[in-house]
C-alpha cells in the first residue's frame, strides 16, 4: 500500500514539474518574441532615421542591422537551448535541484525583462532623435530657401535697377502695373 502511495505522490510530483517545464517555456518563447521584436522595430527606425537625415550612409546602416540582428538570433538560440536543457534536467534531476534550476530560470526571465524594457527606452530615445533630426532637417531647408529667395531677390533687384537704389525697378513696376 505504501508503494502505491509513493508512486501516486512520484506521478503528481512528476506531472507538476511537467506543468512548470511547460510554462516556463511559454514564458520564456514570448519573452524571446518581444526581444526580436523590439530590436527589429529599432533597425528598422534606425533605417528609416538614416534614410531621412542622409547623415549615415547605407552601408553603415546595413552593418549596424546585420550585427543587431545576428546579436538577437544568437541570444535567442543561447536562451533556447538553456530552457531545453533545463527542461531535460527538471525531469531527471531531484525537487531540491528543481526548485534551484526554477529559481535560476525566473532569475533569467527577470534579466531578459530588465533588457526588454532597456530596448524599448532605446525605441524611444531612437524616435525622439528621428524626430529631433526630421525638424532640424526641416529647419535647415527652409532657411536654405528663404535665403536662396532673398538671393534672387537682391539679384534680381540688382540686374534691372543696375544699382540704382530700386527707383528704376519701382518705375518699371509702376509701368507694368499702368500706372505711367
Amino acid at each position: 500500500m505504501f508503494a502505491v502511495a509513493r508512486l501516486q505522490l512520484t506521478i503528481s510530483s512528476e506531472v507538476v514539474v511537467v506543468v512548470v517545464v511547460v510554462v516556463v517555456l511559454v514564458v520564456v518563447v514570448v519573452v524571446v518574441v518581444i526581444v526580436v521584436v523590439v530590436v527589429l522595430v529599432v533597425v528598422v527606425l534606425v533605417v528609416v532615421a538614416a534614410a531621412i537625415v542622409v547623415v549615415v550612409e547605407v552601408e553603415v546602416v546595413a552593418i549596424v542591422a546585420v550585427v543587431v540582428v545576428a546579436i538577437v538570433v544568437v541570444v535567442a538560440i543561447v536562451v533556447i537551448i538553456v530552457v531545453v536543457v533545463v527542461a531535460a534536467a527538471l525531469v531527471v534531476v531531484e525537487e531540491e535541484v528543481v526548485a534551484i534550476i526554477v529559481v535560476a530560470i525566473e532569475v533569467l526571465i527577470v534579466v531578459v525583462v530588465v533588457v526588454v524594457v532597456v530596448a524599448a527606452a532605446a525605441v524611444i530615445v531612437v524616435v525622439v532623435v528621428v524626430v529631433v533630426a526630421v525638424v532640424v532637417v526641416i529647419i535647415v531647408v527652409v532657411t536654405v530657401e528663404v535665403v536662396v529667395v532673398v538671393v534672387v531677390v537682391v539679384v534680381v533687384v540688382v540686374e534691372v535697377d543696375g544699382g540704382g537704389g530700386g527707383v528704376l525697378l519701382l518705375e518699371k513696376i509702376n509701368n507694368i502695373k499702368g500706372y505711367n
